[in-house]
């Protein structure tokens, strides 16, 4: 008698040790599947964690990773048109990365789950290059050649638009 409740002790320890996935603190860990509710009733798609533990349930729910280390993405805009239509070059570094902000790292799961690290550099490249141009085309060329602060400033407004999407940008221009 005493051996199988040791032996049904022992099998619900392994089970359980089996399904406690940890997440690392350098990512996201992304459960899908079966998950929890929202306030109004409605099924979430995911549940994001940042650190920690949780327990996935087989066949029920699965999970992932999305990386929190930071890209660096190198943009040489050149020919750009300036407002009196003069071409312009503006090399530029960008560095991106998921944060950790709750809604932030949801939208990152719907968008990112499942890119490759240079799907996701080549979109966000892709991004960046056409805000960069919008960033660039209203501006007296005389205003970026002696305020690069303004320039900089702009484009974190332009391209700042796009953490809704799950990524953050940080620009050096």
């Amino acid at each position: 008698m005493i051996f199988a409740v040791v032996l049904i002790l022992v099998a619900a320890v392994m089970f359980f040790a089996q399904r406690y996935k940890r997440c690392p603190p350098d990512q996201i860990m992304v459960i899908y599947g079966r998950t929890e509710r929202t306030a109004d009733g409605r099924p979430k798609p995911s549940k994001t964690l940042h650190g920690g533990a949780a327990l996935v349930w087989p066949l029920i729910q699965d999970y992932a990773y999305i990386s929190l280390k930071p890209m660096t993405i190198n943009i040489d805009l050149r020919g750009a048109l300036s407002l009196q239509n003069i071409r312009i070059n503006v090399p530029s570094t960008f560095t991106i990365g998921v944060s950790t902000e709750p809604s932030i790292m949801a939208n990152a799961a719907e968008r990112l789950l499942g890119f490759k690290v240079e799907d996701i550099e080549e979109m966000a490249q892709e991004l960046i290059f056409g805000q960069l141009r919008l960033t660039v085309a209203p501006l007296p060329i005389e205003q970026k050649n002696q305020a690069r602060h303004t320039l900089l400033e702009l484009n974190k407004k332009t391209v700042g638009q796009e953490r809704r999407n799950g990524r953050n940008y940080r620009s050096r221009l």
